[in-house]
Formats: C-alpha cells, sequence, structure tokens
C-alpha cells in the first residue's frame, strides 16, 4: 500500500462523502509503484485528464511517505468519478540533471491560453539543500510531452510549492496561490501564500502576499500546505491542509476551508485576507 489519489464528494463544500482511491500503485518496475498521489484535472471535449505524483521511493512503513524524485504522470477518464486509466505511455515531464527540478517535477495548475497548455508544476532541486519554485511547462496535446521553461516563474530561495490560480475578470489579474515550506525547525509546509501577474509568464516575487499562516488559521497552527482554490458565487474558496494543534507532521492532516470575498484587489500593501 502506499499514498493514492482519493475521491471525496460534496453537495455543500462542507461535509464529504469519501468514496476511496481511484489509482492503484505501479509495479514494481514503474515510476508509480511507491505512491500515486496528488492528482491535478483538466476538463476538455468531455474527457477529464489526471496529472498525478508518482514516485518508486517512500519513507519506511506504516507512513510510507513518498520521497524523490516526484514525477508528473498521466491517466484519463469520461467521468470525474471514474473509472480512471493509467497511460503509461504518456510521459508528460520528468527530472532532469543541471536544472532547477532535478528531484521534484510535480504537477500543478493547468491553464489553457490560446491553443496551448499552460502547466504551473513543482520543482526542487537539492544540489545545496533543497529548494523549492514553480515552472511553467508547455504543450498543445495533452497526450502528449510537455516543454519546460528554462528558468522557473519565481526564484528557488522563495521556497514555494504546489500551484492553484484564480483569475479576476475585474482587474484582468492573475491570482497563483502556492504553499511556504519552512526550513527553520525541520522542513514543512507553514502558509498559504498568493503571487499575482497581469501576465502568465512574468511573476515578480515581490508581488506576493500572506493568506493564511499560524497567526490567522484557527485550528492548525503548525502545518499549513496545498492550496485548492474555487470561485463559489461571490467568494473564493481555499482548501487547504493542516493539523489541529501545532504539529508539523506529514501524517493525519485534514483538509480545511478558507474564503475571500470577490472580487481581489491588490492594495498597495497586498490581498486584505482578513477578508
Amino acid at each position: 500500500t502506499g499514498w493514492l489519489c482519493s475521491l471525496a464528494v460534496s453537495d455543500d463544500l462542507i461535509h464529504w462523502e469519501k468514496k476511496g482511491p481511484i489509482l492503484s500503485l505501479g509495479a514494481p518496475d514503474e515510476d508509480d509503484s511507491k505512491s500515486a498521489s496528488y492528482g491535478v484535472t483538466f476538463h476538455e471535449n468531455d474527457i477529464w485528464h489526471l496529472f498525478y505524483l508518482g514516485t518508486p521511493n517512500t519513507s519506511p512503513a506504516p507512513d510510507r511517505i513518498p520521497a524523490f524524485p516526484y514525477l508528473t504522470m498521466k491517466a484519463k477518464s469520461e467521468s470525474p468519478s471514474g473509472p480512471w486509466v493509467k497511460q503509461k505511455g504518456v510521459i508528460p515531464f520528468r527530472t532532469e540533471a543541471d536544472t532547477y527540478y532535478t528531484v521534484t517535477a510535480s504537477p500543478g495548475f493547468i491553464v489553457k491560453e490560446d491553443d496551448e497548455y499552460l502547466q504551473f508544476f513543482s520543482a526542487a532541486t537539492n544540489s545545496d539543500g533543497t529548494k523549492r519554485t514553480l515552472g511553467i511547462a508547455r504543450t498543445t496535446d495533452l497526450n502528449g510531452p510537455w516543454a519546460i521553461d528554462p528558468e522557473p516563474i519565481v526564484p528557488l530561495e522563495e521556497q514555494v510549492e504546489n500551484s492553484s490560480l484564480y483569475f479576476e475578470e475585474s482587474n484582468q489579474t492573475w491570482f497563483l496561490f502556492t504553499n511556504h515550506v519552512g526550513i527553520g525547525a525541520g522542513e514543512y509546509t507553514d502558509a498559504i501564500w498568493v503571487y499575482w501577474s497581469k501576465d502568465l509568464d512574468e511573476w515578480n516575487p515581490e508581488n506576493k502576499a500572506i493568506v493564511l499562516d499560524s497567526t490567522n488559521c484557527t485550528w492548525s497552527k503548525g502545518a499549513i500546505g496545498l492550496p485548492s482554490v474555487l470561485k463559489v458565487g461571490d467568494r473564493l474558496a481555499i482548501f487547504y491542509d493542516g493539523i489541529e494543534g501545532n504539529s508539523t507532521s506529514h501524517m493525519n492532516r485534514d483538509i480545511g476551508l478558507a474564503w475571500l470575498e470577490l472580487p481581489l484587489a491588490v492594495p498597495g500593501g497586498g490581498i486584505d485576507s482578513s477578508r
């Protein structure tokens, strides 16, 4: 067994019914032999595309926490509830030596711009301690290979991973939600950040704000990470993971929900995350 993509369904975003895993582990010689987890979906032409994290390495039992390399793999379905079919012949992109993604090239949010798809994937290298950032991979075929931009969207020193984007029509601005990885007392996700830009190809690391951390989260004071945003009426829902209290463990995390009022604005000091 190991960490797997799973499905839960809800009518109100508050109460969820767990349906169980939608993927299984790969064969011993496959890249997802130890984990097939963290899936990012994209729906087009009646097909659901799932890009998920695969790895042949984990920590020992019983936790089996996924370990480097973090790779991007592919599955598809005619319904979000499945069944999902792994596309073993599709290799979206992989880690590569002497780059900013030597140990991590794992899936991220997908935006379609004209005829091109942009995937804001998680990247990391550990040549001098693990450093994390986000990069853009591009393709015109969701079932084909992706080309990775030579430079990340923000410096590795930002220490961020995972992505979820929202476009604010009122000011024509993209908001990219991500989690920061604290490195002070051991590496763990400690906050949700947001970057903003009017151009998907140009991101200024100074244009960011803290959305959620231990100072304004009411229940999780240690681990806060893995954001996913969804517009619901006149608000933006932010789903994230955390643990009750001060724990920073990777295990036994719950899913939290926070809200931002729409439209999102970019004041001089950043976004008002207290709304």
